[in-house]
């Protein structure tokens, strides 16, 4: 039969019902022809010339399915049933009423030189079917030992012998030469390792793409890149054959899964052309591509190369088909793989995330948090399945999300702006109940998305806290009631307040002192009177009170605070003016304002934030260090001291004799209030001068000492004053929230 000018792709996607698409196992051979009548005579009568007869000569008939097209060669075994069953579409036929289908290979095919070699090796969808038509009893060809015939391969087309013991780390073979074995031999044992040969791409392998892609958008005749897309993305082997840059060592059993941490061996090149040209091709195209993808992700018994099917799942995480909704149900399985690999591959994938082009990355983002949006907001005609039976689509979105904002915080500066990883839709959801849900300890291993802070945004992470702190007043003033009413007293209205009596003229003191003796009443309602002021706080007396009394605390005289006008902000004193029990009540000041929703017009740097949440939760050993900041960058300095961070930046980068030029020890001067005062460093610092080689441990010494060393004590009681008043899970939720409602001007740029 001449398939010459009848070729269609129904030959290897055959239409199947529902969206299931069983991809056989298929070996591309130039051995058969439909013209050569003498071969198919042979391989129909079982002679040596038989198709495949090189590797096991019990192949003694071919036949084609008459619904899929399909041809398989059957062994012995089988030729005697009258009726079969086809292992790919599942249609019964007599195999004596078919007849051999060869297809010609297209030699005109541009894409010739990125024909893939394809994997044998998956003999389980012919039982598949067989399962699928209840109980009848009928043959099935046995897929491992048959032979099925597709488009004849070109010199770079290989099919895949097993490759023995002796051979496992010989690997060297010639590319371009054609193997002689059609599929598993019928002499190797099923424990046999099969594994692709990949080949080298040329320089030239996205030139004849490119090429290719411009010929189809020319002439409007896509079918060689159809051809082209269904081969690469047909399994992971395929993936990997086609973009999988070969190493020298990466075939080897000694090659670490710590080389590829930085490097995936990828071509991203050729991998952004692809997807470039997959995203401006007819839905035709795209819809190929989509069932190759469904073909890989049902093929999880093929063997690879090591950390290959990681490679295979990045790639396919950046197929531009995900955009539209209609693949969202395979987008969900192809997340569910992400998500099942093991916590090494994880770790790798997020390394390989930093290589991509921030744009991509971006689309990646945002891909994923639609899925999410749409998933959580089903449209009306009920295009997508229902939520009960898709529970999983989420969480799974939400872990892939957590590689990619790991993969984003990784880097210094990062790739995306946090606020890219908002989804504002989630304002909309009820935000208590998933803050209950993740409290909840009767099903701790329940999706919430307060697992995940970084999708919640600013306004459904302040909700989170206010809702929290009210939750936490009532459970408060319960107590207090609960308490009167066990000892026979009569409750008043004032024991479910934290009443502040104050006199305008002595703020300050009054104010600390209040604070350090209702130490137990902190958690609830913050109510403000004014001695000798007779009114009802309704917010505006306690909005006058907080303002009035960072006013004064940071002036000059009490020495607890230095501002520096070149950052126009505050950092701590280091020399230390006033007393720790001083610090520590200012940061139960600065808790209660975030505990009652107060905005402050106080100016930190974001290195404040990260120190009163390292950690967020004050560890219950008191000899453990709180408030350090790992690793401080001269970009911390220069957010409160820009013109010393700037001289810093200068030293690292001199390049004469740092110790002849600038004659500088290893000390530290800074000035506060017309005081310059001078720290060591190090031991005997004065006597230790600053040189070319040691200029950058005098830098990193020196930024310590700023913003860790010397400000240790006052800082620690400033933070465990501001924990006694918001310490709660949901300040953890919002990590990324850097107080909000305690800093005004801060958050504008750091949220």
């Amino acid at each position: 039969m001449d398939l010459g000018n009848s070729w269609n792709w129904e030959l290897i996607f055959p239409p199947l019902p529902r969206l299931i698409v069983l991809r056989p196992a298929l070996v591309m051979t130039d051995a058969v022809h439909s013209e050569d009548t003498t071969t198919t005579s042979n391989s129909r009568g079982g002679g040596s010339n038989a198709i495949g007869s090189s590797s096991n000569n019990s192949r003694s008939d071919s036949v084609t399915c008459p619904s899929c097209h399909v041809t398989v060669t059957l062994s012995k075994g089988l030729e005697s049933r009258r009726r079969l069953v086809c292992p790919y579409c599942g249609a019964t036929y007599s195999h004596h009423d078919s007849q051999l289908r060869a297809v010609p290979s297209d030699r005109s095919d541009p894409l010739r030189h990125l024909r893939l070699p394809i994997v044998d090796g998956a003999g389980n969808i012919g039982s598949f079917m067989v399962g699928r038509l209840g109980g009848l009893s009928v043959g099935v060809p046995d897929v491992n030992s048959g032979v099925m015939i597709r488009p004849g391969s070109t010199g770079s087309c290989t099919s895949l012998p097993p490759i023995s013991k002796d051979q496992e780390n010989s690997r060297e073979g010639n590319p371009g030469e054609e193997s002689s074995g059609l599929g598993v031999n019928s002499a190797a044992s099923d424990n046999d390792l099969v594994l692709s040969q990949y080949s080298e791409s040329s320089s030239a392998t996205r030139e004849e793409f490119l090429q290719a892609v411009n010929q189809a958008t020319q002439t409007g005749n896509y079918n060689n890149l159809m051809r082209f897309y269904s081969r690469t993305f047909e399994t992971y082997a395929d993936i990997c054959s086609t973009f999988k840059v070969i190493k020298e060592n990466s075939a080897s059993s000694e090659y670490s899964t710590t080389d590829l941490m930085e490097d995936p061996e990828l071509n991203m090149e050729l991998i952004y052309s692809v997807n470039d040209a997959l995203r401006n091709s007819p839905t035709v195209v795209q819809k190929t591509v989509l069932k190759s993808i469904v073909n890989a992700l049902l093929d999880d018994k093929q063997k690879l190369y090591v950390k290959d099917k990681v490679r295979a799942l990045f790639v396919i995480l950046q197929n531009p088909v995900f955009t539209a909704q209609s693949s969202y149900t395979v987008l969900a399985h192809v997340l569910r793989h992400v998500t099942a690999l093991p916590n090494s591959d994880h770790q790798m994938l997020v390394h390989w995330f930093r290589t991509l082009e921030v744009g991509r990355l971006r689309m990646l983002v945002r891909t994923l948090t639609q899925f999410v949006t749409i998933r959580q907001f089903p449209p009306a005609d009920r295009s997508l399945p229902p939520l009960s039976k898709s529970k999983w689509w989420i969480p799974a979105a939400a872990r892939v999300l957590a590689l990619l904002n790991a993969a984003n915080n990784g880097c210094q500066p990062a790739l995306l702006h946090y606020s890219e990883f908002y989804n504002s839709a989630l304002d909309h959801v009820d935000l208590m109940q998933e803050y209950w849900r993740w409290q909840s300890p009767d099903r701790p291993g329940q999706f919430s998305y307060c697992q995940y802070p970084f999708m919640l945004s600013i306004v459904a992470k302040r909700i989170i806290l206010t809702k929290d702190a009210e939750h936490q007043m009532i459970l408060v003033a319960r107590r207090s009631l609960v308490a009167k009413v066990a000892r026979h007293q009569t409750p008043q209205i004032d024991i479910f307040f934290l009443n502040i009596n104050v006199r305008r003229n002595h703020l300050v003191p009054d104010s600390l002192k209040e604070i350090a003796t209702k130490q137990k009443d902190l958690k609830k309602k913050l109510r403000v009177s004014f001695v000798g002021e007779p009114g009802l706080d309704m917010g505006g007396l306690t909005k006058e009170w907080f303002l009035l009394l960072i006013r004064d605390i940071f002036q000059p005289e009490y020495g607890m605070f230095v501002y520096y006008p070149n950052s126009r902000c505050y950092w701590f004193s280091l020399a230390q003016q006033g007393s720790l029990r001083e610090y520590n009540l200012i940061g139960v000041l600065m808790g209660l304002a975030v505990y009652n929703s107060i905005i402050l017009d106080l100016h930190f740097p974001s290195i404040c934030y990260r120190k009163l949440l390292s950690p967020p939760v004050v560890p219950p050993l008191d000899s453990a260090a709180v408030g350090v900041t790992r690793d401080p960058t001269i970009d911390d300095l220069a957010e409160i001291m820009p013109d010393v961070a700037h001289g810093l930046r200068e030293l690292l980068k001199y390049e004469g004799s740092v110790e002849e030029d600038m004659g500088l020890s290893f000390q530290a001067s800074l000035q506060e209030y017309d005081r310059i005062m001078t720290y060591n460093l190090k031991e005997n610092g004065e006597h230790i001068p600053v040189t070319n080689d040691n200029r950058e441990e005098y830098v990193r010494l020196y930024l310590d000492w700023v913003l860790n060393t010397a400000i240790y004590a006052q800082f620690r009681a400033f933070y465990l004053g501001f924990h006694s008043v918001t310490a709660s899970n949901a300040l953890i939720v919002s990590l990324c929230f850097r107080l909000v409602s305690c800093f005004s001007y801060a958050p504008l740029y750091l949220l």
